[in-house]
């Protein structure tokens, strides 16, 4: 008889906890964690959504932007602009690499666009002679 009353007592002990907003189906953006708090009475506590790193814009790469932290949208807002960038051309949009093989395509466009004008230019002077 004394194990059923310390069971009882066991049963007796467990709260009932409730949504503490509106919303009272199991969704993502309801997800609710169990916590006694310093009084010892146990409320539920609304976990956020996981953020999702900001990632390159160029087509084609998924890569995350180094040494940008992962926000919310709403938190996006709120913070400073030096946050949310690097100190590069394209910083907090393009990834390094994308930056890097733009820079050479643009430099190996120019030497292209040289070596044609170049070219012409000899071939002017040829039928000259």
């Amino acid at each position: 008889q004394a194990g059923t009353r310390a069971w009882s007592r066991v049963l007796s002990m467990v709260q009932r906890v409730t949504y503490r907003r509106r919303m009272s189906f199991a969704t993502k953006s309801n997800v609710v964690r169990k916590v006694r708090t310093p009084g010892g009475k146990l409320t539920l506590q609304y976990v956020g959504k996981q953020a999702k790193r900001t990632g390159c814009g160029e087509s084609g790469c998924d890569r995350p932007l180094s040494g940008i932290k992962a926000h919310r949208p709403q938190e996006l807002k709120r913070i400073s602009k030096r946050q949310k960038t690097v100190s590069r051309p394209y910083g907090g949009a393009k990834c390094g690499k994308c930056v890097r093989t733009r820079i050479i395509r643009a430099f190996l466009i120019e030497e292209q666009k040289i070596v044609k004008k170049v070219l012409k230019a000899q071939t002017a002077e040829q039928p000259k002679k």
